[in-house]
């Protein structure tokens, strides 16, 4: 059995920062790539960012030069660093991670962390 844990979420104002994690537990040989994915609220679920194993990385275009995506692979941990945060960023943030266990590929989801930018 494999988890993805989020944290990090919570509320910023406008301009400010965050860093939301996931961290994938469980019995895990090897990650494909991890990502992130949002939901605001009304609006369908939309890739934010995505990492490689081989370290390339994909940004929607409406994040591309605020955000940042990271792994720690030792950990098995995700990170996306969030900059320059407008209200329109407000959303529930789902981590991902297309991963192999002992015996099959798995496409697995966090929880979700809510992020609301506001005054």
């Amino acid at each position: 059995q494999v988890q993805l844990v989020e944290s990090g979420g919570g509320l910023v104002q406008p301009g400010g920062s965050l860093r939301l994690s996931c961290a994938a537990s469980g019995s895990i040989i090897s990650i494909n790539a991890m990502g992130w994915y949002r939901q605001a609220p009304g609006k369908q679920r939309e890739l934010v960012a995505t990492i490689t194993g081989g370290g390339s990385t994909n940004y929607a275009d409406s994040v591309k030069g605020r955000f940042s995506i990271s792994v720690a692979n030792a950990k098995n941990t995700v990170y996306l660093q969030m900059n320059s945060l407008k209200p329109e960023d407000t959303a529930v943030y789902y981590c991902n991670a297309n991963l192999w266990t002992p015996d099959r590929n798995l496409e697995v989801w966090g929880q979700g962390a809510l992020v609301t930018v506001s005054s």
